[in-house]
This record gives C-alpha cells, structure tokens and sequence, in this order.
C-alpha cells in the first residue's frame, strides 16, 4: 500500500513545464513527393541549426491539395513525409524521437470561397516538421506528499485523457479518479483548479467545438466533467474549481496528451 502511495503522490505532484516549439514547412510540388533543391535545403538548413541532444520529440505532419482520390492522396502525403524524415534521419536525429509520422491526404477546399485557387492548393502541398525542446519533467517532482509540496505545481494525469471532440470520461479515466479521490480524502487541505486541454484546433480559434453540446467550449466542459465526478467522489466542492485552457498549452507529446486536464495546486 506505501509504495501504491507512492506511485499516486508521483503521479499527482507532476510538474509541466512549458516546451518551446520550433516548426518549418515545405512545399511539393503537384503530385510529387520528392523536394526540389531549394525546398530540401530549407529544411537542411533548419535542422543543422539545432542541436539533436537537446530535442525530446518531433512530428512530421503531410498534406495534399483537394484534387484526386482520398486513397491516392493517403498514400501521397505518407511518401511526403517520409521523405522528409529520411533528410532529418540522415543529418543525425535520432528515428526514435519521431513520435508522429502521419500522412494526413488532401485538404478540402469550398473552391467558391477561395480567391486564389491556385497559390491556397500550392500551400497545400506540404509538409509540417515540428520539433520539441526537451521538457523539465523530473525537476521539483515528488513522489509523497511529505515532500515540502508547493502552492503553484501542475499536475498531469495521462490516464486522464479525451477522445477528439468529447469531453466524456473514459473508464480507464474514471477508475484514475477514483484512486485520486481517495487520497484527496486522506489529505483535505489540499485545493486546485481542474483545468481543460483540447488538442487540434488552428490558431485562429481558442478552444475546441464539443461534439455534444455543438458548443465551442471543450476544454471546459472536460475540466467540469472531472469536477462532477470528484463531487460524486465526496470531494468537497469547496476544495475545487474548473477552467478551460483550450489550446494554449500543448504538451508537445503528440495531440493525445494534449486532450487532457491538469490539476493546479492552490493551497496545501
């Protein structure tokens, strides 16, 4: 049961630190999946810039423009990508901190709408490379709570996670709460605010569209989705608030950690 404890006050006491996120795109031309000198050197240069040893992650994202087959433009926008991690592979990044590689096909255009038709499809037809600094996590981690725990710790949970779009709690995230309730039980100083995480959405919007409530409100309505079930816990209201963060702090782990909540310690 100790080293149960443990393993939960671990868990709980987590600090995130914010990663710095360092991005370059390149661009295809039709129907191509190998780069032209001057795009492949775009993304030479960019990575011979950075030093390999202090990179946690990186993904690779590919992109088609809206003409052809959704079959045909899968397979387009994989070859896209593997061609650019094979130049990232051969300037000397380690495969392994790939931990995205993802062809994602065509993007759809409303041509109607568009003024430029063809400069947006040319846009398109690219490739995103996102490389992550290596986090904090491990620095003011504690694995009890007789540590000297501070005000102003993030907690992370990675059982805690949300399919795209929901912001119903899994059973494998319920049974997490659960082991959570009982030691808030045990320690009822402790007070945090639940916050909500949403992965996936551009720039231009601030949160993520619940799929329920057709309500541009997701990280919210997973920060409350986590309060209620920690009142029907017997966690005392009193002890907790909830607040939706939307897409402002991505973890830099992939877009599944991302869809995730966090607790804020606020007072021991």
């Amino acid at each position: 049961m100790k080293n149960y404890f443990k393993i939960i006050a671990f868990l709980f006491f987590s600090v995130v630190s914010p990663q710095k996120k360092l991005a370059q795109t390149v661009y295809f031309e039709f129907d191509k999946y190998t780069l032209t000198y001057e795009q492949s050197k775009i993304i030479t240069d960019f990575i011979q810039k950075i030093d390999s040893s202090k990179i946690e992650s990186i993904e690779i994202y590919g992109y088609c423009d809206d003409r052809g087959k959704n079959d045909y433009n899968y397979t387009l926008s994989k070859n896209r990508v593997e061609t650019v991690e094979k130049i990232i592979t051969s300037n000397g990044f380690n495969k392994n901190k790939i931990i995205i590689i993802e062809g994602r096909g065509r993007i759809i255009l409303k041509k109607d709408t568009v003024q430029n038709l063809n400069k947006v499809r040319s846009e398109n037809r690219r490739v995103d490379l996102i490389l992550l600094n290596k986090n904090t996590l491990g620095k003011n981690c504690y694995n009890s709570f007789e540590n000297n725990i501070a005000v102003g710790n993030s907690i992370f949970l990675e059982n805690i996670l949300f399919e795209i779009g929901s912001s119903k709690l899994s059973l494998k995230s319920k049974n997490e709460l659960d082991k959570i309730a009982k030691e808030l039980q045990k320690h009822q100083t402790i007070e945090f605010e639940i916050r909500g995480h949403v992965c996936c959405t551009p720039n231009y919007y601030t949160d993520g569209i619940d799929k329920e409530t057709k309500e541009r409100k997701l990280s919210l309505n997973r920060a409350k989705a986590v309060y209620r079930y920690l009142l029907l816990k017997n966690i005392n209201k009193s002890r907790m608030s909830y607040k939706g963060y939307g897409n402002k702090s991505p973890l830099g782990k992939g877009e599944a950690l991302d869809r995730r909540v966090e607790f804020f310690i606020s007072k021991i």
